[in-house]
């Protein structure tokens, strides 16, 4: 193991020999060069800050714990119904479900454990309105949904269903009358998504289910970025299909749950064929760690949910505080009453986003969903606000969550400013904004 660098200074002070010094300084500098972090072709000392709570999050140490004995000892298939090995997964599956149910006031019979939120919205939009196709042709869904809604919608109307997808106030809202009025007697489904995934904004999933439940029209919510974090109860909101997702509450990658109604009962066509597990509605063996660690990460969340909204609205307030106070014309996207505060979108104004993406090496932030990353074009979610597209392409998404420190956000304060005021050094049209030019006015010739 190399001699730790607070040691090595007293180490060779004391004499060591000049093969010795020779031999430490070559580890030291081996250790070096194992912390260091290559980032866009630059190199970094340590790993960046972490911001990008919205894509995913850490693994709780906690949830990791109740994890490890499901691969190491109690390994058993779930569904192997004649020994102890299958008989002990079963149970630890159940107990999830119970963990899962719980922090939506669900009964445990209404979860169905999926490999994601992906899949939830596929199973819900396509399930619901292949098994109602008779009677049922129409969705209702809004256009900031997330991509796997807005494609699963597309897919539904090459099969020759009638969707309407909703525009949003400027503060990504959905207006309810315009909801209301966009129900026709063939509706099968609203999809509304909870939480944004891109800014943050709460919908108000109680005056939906509402309308939903007057209209006769199932109401399905993606809450991925939702469960754990704001307070759901799907009775009270109506709600009667929803979308959970393991890895965005501290738990594992590749696990989720759709929660479906039982009384009155909403019925799904299987997108997957196979034994029938999840009482036919998804079939494939039950990763019996990964169900058990999304169950822990949910009894957590349930229990820290208060004391994490008052401390991640703090940080939150902290970094927009922090930046406002040095940088001019930023922009806060989405609605501040209605918003989870771990989401913090912003625009800076004569800034291009992906330079300052580029240019902010050490804290891992994004522009927007990681799912439509690798797009070069300004977010739909912004664009559907009105957002004009230089300010959408400016916009860098902040997350905070539930380890993150205030030296991290301070830090961030300072990396974010210094490399705004750096690109608008450099950009004329900070500088003829600053002298009062109207830039909207320019006639710019092309060439």
């Amino acid at each position: 193991m190399a001699l730790s660098h607070r040691l090595l200074p007293l180490f060779l002070r004391r004499g060591a020999g000049a093969g010795a010094r020779a031999h430490l300084s070559t580890a030291a500098a081996e250790e070096e060069d194992e912390q260091s972090v290559t980032v866009k072709g630059v190199r970094i000392s340590g790993r960046p800050l972490y911001m990008d709570m919205q894509a995913t999050t850490p693994v709780d140490p906690r949830v990791l714990d109740a994890m490890l004995p499901f691969y190491l000892s109690r390994y058993g298939n779930p569904h192997s119904r004649t020994h102890l090995y299958g008989w002990e997964s079963d149970a630890a599956v159940e107990v999830a479900r119970t963990r899962v149910a719980a922090p939506v006031g669900a009964d445990p019979r209404e979860i169905f454990f999926t490999s994601g939120a992906t899949e939830c919205n596929n199973i819900a939009v396509k399930g619901v309105m292949r098994f109602y196709r008779d009677r049922r042709r129409h969705v209702v869904t809004t256009q900031t949904e997330h991509k796997c809604v807005l494609d699963s919608c597309r897919y539904l109307q090459q099969e020759g269903f009638e969707v309407t997808y909703l525009p949003v106030r400027g503060d990504g809202l959905v207006d309810l009358a315009q909801l209301e009025e966009a129900i026709r007697p063939d509706t099968g489904l609203v999809s509304v998504m909870a939480v944004n995934n891109e800014i943050g904004v709460v919908q108000p999933l109680e005056e939906i289910g509402r309308i939903c439940k007057e209209k006769g029209v199932p109401f399905h919510t993606d809450a991925a970025q939702a469960l754990g974090k704001i307070p759901i109860d799907v009775n009270r909101m109506g709600i009667g299909l929803m979308s959970l997702s393991g890895h965005k509450i501290y738990g594992p990658k590749g696990v989720g749950a759709l929660y479906l109604r039982r009384r009155p009962r909403i019925r799904v066509e299987p997108q997957m064929s196979g034994g029938g597990q999840e009482r036919g509605i998804r079939s494939g063996t039950v990763p019996t760690p990964l169900v058990v660690g999304f169950g822990a990460a949910c009894e957590i969340a349930a229990q820290e949910m208060d004391y994490d909204h008052r401390r991640v609205s703090a940080l939150q307030q902290r970094l927009l505080d922090g930046i406002r106070a040095q940088v001019d014309e930023v922009v806060i996207n989405g609605s501040m009453e209605h918003r989870y505060p771990g989401n913090l979108n912003l625009s800076f104004a004569y800034v291009e986003g992906e330079s300052l993406l580029m240019g902010l090496k050490e804290v891992a932030v994004s522009s927007g969903s990681a799912c439509t990353s690798a797009s070069l074009e300004p977010s739909y979610v912004l664009r559907a606000l009105g957002v004009e597209e230089d300010m959408a392409h400016t916009s860098i998404r902040f997350g905070i969550g539930r380890f993150t420190t205030e030296e991290e956000v301070d830090r961030a304060i300072e990396l974010t400013v210094h490399q705004v005021k750096k690109l608008r050094d450099m950009s004329p049209l900070y500088e003829m904004a600053k002298a009062g030019i109207d830039l909207k006015s320019i006639e710019w010739s092309q060439h």
